[in-house]
Formats: C-alpha cells, structure tokens, sequence
C-alpha cells in the first residue's frame, strides 16, 4: 500500500466531476486500500478519488472513534437514493482545505447504494457522523467542496484565512 498525495484548494481537479468505475479491479482494489491508509495517515475520516488526483467515483470512509476499532467503508459508483427531509448543521473540514472548518447543514439521514470492492451491491443507511460524511464525499465526487454549501461571505473568510496561514507557513519556513 501506498501513502497518495492529497490535492489541496485551489486544484482544479477538486472541482471537476468523477467518473463512474467500469468494474471492481485489483486496481480499483488497490487504488481503495491505498486511498484508506492515505486517509489514516492524515487523520481523516474520509477521502475520494478526487482528493487524490484521481477522477474516479471511489470513496473511503472510517468514523470510528480514538480507540475504537477502525470501521472501513469502502464505496465504488457510490449514489444516495434517499434523503430525509429533517437537516443538521454540523462542523466540517476537509483534507482539502487544511485546518479551516465551518459549519455546513445536511440531511441528518441517508441511504447510499454502491459497489463494495468485492464487486457486490450494497445499501446501507446512516445518521450522525458517518451520514454527514458520506455526503460531503460523494459531493467531492460532483466536485462540490464542503465551502461551496456556505454563503459568499463565510466563504471568503475561510478562504482568506487559509490563504493567510499559507502565506505565514510560507514565510517560516524560509527563515529555518
């Protein structure tokens, strides 16, 4: 297995939509095993194929807590086929746009089909973190990031602060 780079904003390969998987391949395999370390290692919670500059609707995700046992979910031409209509309004961030979060209203239910990486049909139902995951996932794979659902303003803000912490980065790291 292999640690991927993950794309950050303003790569315009985040904005661009994903294209459906043929068939569960050893690459396809590997590509999703891959993708999971990578997430482990950045801490994540989930990650798609975008993020790590491959345009392919694949997408793993892991909610499970500090000192529970990981819970990988590993999702190919994943879809949501229902919504609730009640919402939540939960903190967010992205392995995209680093250390900058932002509160973001989404289903508080949903049921996603896809391809699990044995080639099978599955659906499954989820609430709470995973449901919200899910969907910002699936929204990369659209190539909509978590900031796109917040109004201009809010948006701007996040965007300058990072753009700000960058430029501090930037300047540290010269003077070592």
């Amino acid at each position: 297995m292999s640690i991927l780079p993950v794309l950050e904003i303003p790569n315009p390969i985040l904005t661009q939509q994903a294209q459906p998987v043929a068939a569960v391949t050893p690459d396809i395999q590997k590509l999703l095993s891959d993708m999971l370390e990578t997430m482990y290692f950045t801490n994540g919670v989930g990650l798609a194929g975008n993020q790590v500059g491959i345009l392919k609707r694949v997408v793993v995700i892991d909610c499970a807590g500090e000192g529970e046992a990981p819970d990988p979910l590993k999702m190919v031409n994943p879809e949501i086929i229902w919504k609730s209509e009640e919402t939540l309004c939960r903190s967010e961030g992205c392995l995209s746009i680093p250390r900058e979060y932002a509160d973001v209203e989404r289903h508080a239910c949903v049921t996603v089909r896809y391809t699990d990486e044995n080639g099978q049909i599955q659906e499954r139902t989820a609430d709470g973190l995973l449901g919200v995951a899910i969907q910002h996932e699936l929204d990369h794979l659209e190539g909509v990031l978590f900031i796109d659902h917040l109004s201009a303003l809010k948006r701007q803000r996040l965007l300058k602060h990072l753009e700000k912490r960058r430029r501090k980065q930037a300047r540290d790291a010269g003077q070592a």
